[in-house]
């Protein structure tokens, strides 16, 4: 064995989780190679007790993995697709990613689906675009702020904090918690973030080894559905964080993507699709944001921007 490739991941139970899975696929690969993944901190970790909405920067849950990626401290970088922002740093590159697990949100509760929970019940989420489709669905429900692990948020519902929080269901089952969940929200209701169920594995430009080791673990479908979403998000300015939702599918040789919008008070809510060919996947996603921008959208993001600016 002469070679050797190192990994850099948060430090949280499922970003390691997650890290090893793609490590292991990895050395499965390439059993000649020495894969080593090491955990880095970063300000998303830092600032855990801070909620997401009131944290003004980008890329907060990548940018120190990225800044070992650039000093090559590290040889890739995996991420929950989710937070990586949509412009990336100069000379890194999103060059594989993993085959996508459920998108869906989960409700996790005491029994009880997000329809029969009473009125006035207390929902955690540390998403604006989960807080606004829950009160899209049920406007008596109250929404609050939450952070921490997955086992964390567990115990705020079993200790009575709050009658339920809203999860990603990749996230449980990869964590072993699928028995937590109480009801998938359907995709109708309920759109994901860009990317969510997806892995990025993250690399520098010209690195020729790691770019031969990235294309032999990508998943191609996969790769295909995220860059229409993300084209869709990247064409609406949208951060991660925005009250943006995005979901694509592939049926055969075709795509198809649904989207949302909303102001920042989730009153308005903007919602289209559009389809064709995979091979077209960014054209997709821009002509579906430019959709929702002849309808209104542009009026809720420059509303964002000034949330964003001012608080």
């Amino acid at each position: 064995m002469n070679k050797k490739i190192v990994i850099g991941t948060r430090g949280s139970q499922l970003a390691v989780t997650q890290t090893e899975t793609v490590a292991q696929q990895i050395r499965d690969a390439n059993p000649d190679t020495e894969v080593v993944v090491t955990r880095i901190v970063t300000e998303g970790d830092q600032n855990w007790h801070v909620q997401l909405s009131n944290i003004k920067d980008i890329g907060i849950f990548v940018k120190e993995l990225e800044d070992a990626l650039l000093k090559g401290k590290i040889d890739l970088a995996v991420h929950s697709l989710k937070d990586v922002p949509t412009i990336m740093p100069p000379g890194l590159y999103i060059g594989a990613v993993g085959e996508r697990a459920d998108p869906r949100d989960v409700l996790i509760s005491k029994g009880q689906k997000l329809a029969d929970l009473p009125h006035g019940a207390r929902i955690g989420s540390g998403s604006m675009r989960r807080a606004i489709q829950v009160k899209a669905s049920r406007p008596d429900i109250e929404v609050l702020g939450i952070r921490g692990n997955v086992d964390t948020r567990i115990r705020k519902v079993t200790d009575g904090e709050f009658d339920g929080v809203i999860g990603a269901a990749a996230a449980l089952k990869r964590l072993g918690w699928q028995d937590s969940i109480i009801e998938y929200l359907p995709v109708d209701d309920f759109l994901p973030s860009v990317g969510q169920g997806a892995l990025a594995i993250e690399g520098r430009v010209g690195d020729e080894k790691t770019a031969a080791i990235m294309e032999g673990i990508n998943h191609l479908p996969t790769f295909q559905c995220i860059t229409a979403e993300r084209s869709f998000l990247f064409a609406l300015g949208g951060g991660c964080r925005a009250p943006i939702a995005a979901l694509a599918t592939i049926e055969g040789s075709k795509l198809y993507i649904n989207g949302l919008v909303s102001n920042v008070a989730g009153t308005e809510i903007l919602r289209d699709s559009d389809s064709g060919s995979i091979e077209e996947a960014k054209e997709i996603g821009q002509r579906l944001a430019q959709k929702l921008l002849d309808t209104g959208a542009g009026k809720f993001l420059a509303e964002l921007e000034d949330y964003n600016a001012n608080g």
